[in-house]
């Protein structure tokens, strides 16, 4: 998926370019991120112009569609902080061990068991491990991915040609028009109901790549509380975030 940068900020954006348009447009939507419809024609230096230029704008109407609510303090990563995981939150235990030299993060009985190395401060072990409980995160999520997405593939009578969680800044899930799936792994820390209405939302796109009414009628006919959970989703995205 095409970037462009703008200061310090990454954004991701799906390129259509459209025989016969002559000029470019730019689509936010919540779900779908930024989509830019171009001419065929136009070079990719010229594409990257205009979207320097909108870039404010872009970011100004993506905050407005997904700051709803707030979102949590960052965590300190001391014992007794709680940490979500598909819809509950679970607390952390963290300890230092001089025999490690990267962070160890555990999962057991209803508890997040984090280890440090001694030779890390205050001011490193955070992003340590917060990088480290991301890739957890991102294990973890693959598993239970695959699972879903074999059960609702199923029902849909799809099969994405491959299926993968990353880290995405503006989209909770892609379906790009190789029939490649990728979902954010933040979705993960939100109740599994809403995991499966993303889920099935990028399945879809593989019987439809648009948003017509035979898209959403296939959706309904999976879920027909589809729009409860997109609105979960549209309210609380901003607090899945550790």
């Amino acid at each position: 998926m095409p970037t462009f940068q703008f200061g310090k900020t990454a954004i991701e954006y799906t390129l259509q370019q459209v025989k016969g348009k002559e000029d470019i447009s730019i689509v936010v939507e919540w779900m779908e991120g930024v989509t830019v419809v171009a001419p065929d024609h136009l070079v990719q230096e010229e594409i990257n112009r205009v979207l320097r230029k909108k870039a404010t704008w872009i970011l100004d109407k993506w905050n407005s569609l997904n700051e709803i609510k707030r979102p949590p303090a960052p965590l300190e990563f001391v014992s007794g902080e709680k940490l979500p995981y598909l819809g509950r939150y679970y607390r952390i235990k963290v300890k230092q061990n001089q025999d490690i030299d990267k962070v160890k993060v555990l999962f057991h009985q209803g508890k997040f068991y984090i280890e440090t190395p001694t030779s890390a401060d205050d001011i490193e072990h955070v992003p340590m491990i917060r990088e480290a409980l991301k890739s957890w995160y991102i294990q973890r999520a693959q598993v239970k991915a695959e699972e879903r997405v074999k059960r609702y593939a199923q029902r849909l009578g799809v099969t994405p040609a491959k299926l993968a969680v990353k880290e995405q800044k503006f989209r909770w899930g892609t379906c790009t028009p190789q029939g490649a799936i990728y979902l954010n792994w933040r979705l993960f820390l939100a109740p599994m109901r809403v995991v499966d209405y993303v889920i099935v939302h990028e399945l879809a796109h593989l019987r439809y790549a648009d948003h017509s009414k035979n898209f959403w009628n296939l959706v309904r006919s999976i879920l027909p509380d589809y729009e409860e959970r997109k609105e979960w989703l549209r309210v609380n995205g901003p607090t899945l975030t550790i």
